[in-house]
């Protein structure tokens, strides 16, 4: 049988892509990014209220709850930024994946200063 998609290997290269892609598509689409926080927030919430038993009970606060819904809204972005690095690594190779990536990182990053900074005005 004949096979058109080549094998996922993990190695330093293929994280290194994933991560620097991912990071580009958080900052980048940072409004996006601040819904899905919400969303993971709202989430986390919502299964506090139905796994606590009726009373008083310990809860996380907010200031936990936020840090928790940072950490899971970079999951989508780090499933995004595998499907990018593989797409780019099958089309141009691993290590122009890498360097696309690596621009894409610093455009974001400079976008989402310029965002920040008109929005301070």
């Amino acid at each position: 049988m004949m096979s058109f998609l080549p094998s996922l290997s993990l190695n330093l290269g293929t994280l290194a892509g994933t991560v620097l892609w991912a990071l580009s598509l958080y900052l980048g689409f940072s409004p996006v990014t601040d819904r899905v926080i919400d969303g993971c927030h709202r989430w986390l919430q919502s299964l506090q209220q139905n796994a606590s038993p009726p009373g008083p009970s310990p809860s996380l606060g907010r200031e936990a709850q936020m840090a928790t819904a940072s950490l899971l809204s970079v999951v989508p972005f780090l499933a995004l930024g595998g499907v990018a690095h593989y797409g780019l690594s099958l089309s141009l190779g691993g290590s122009w994946a890498v360097s696309l990536g690596v621009i894409a990182f610093i455009i974001s990053g400079v976008y989402e200063l310029g965002r920040q900074s008109s929005q301070s005005e």
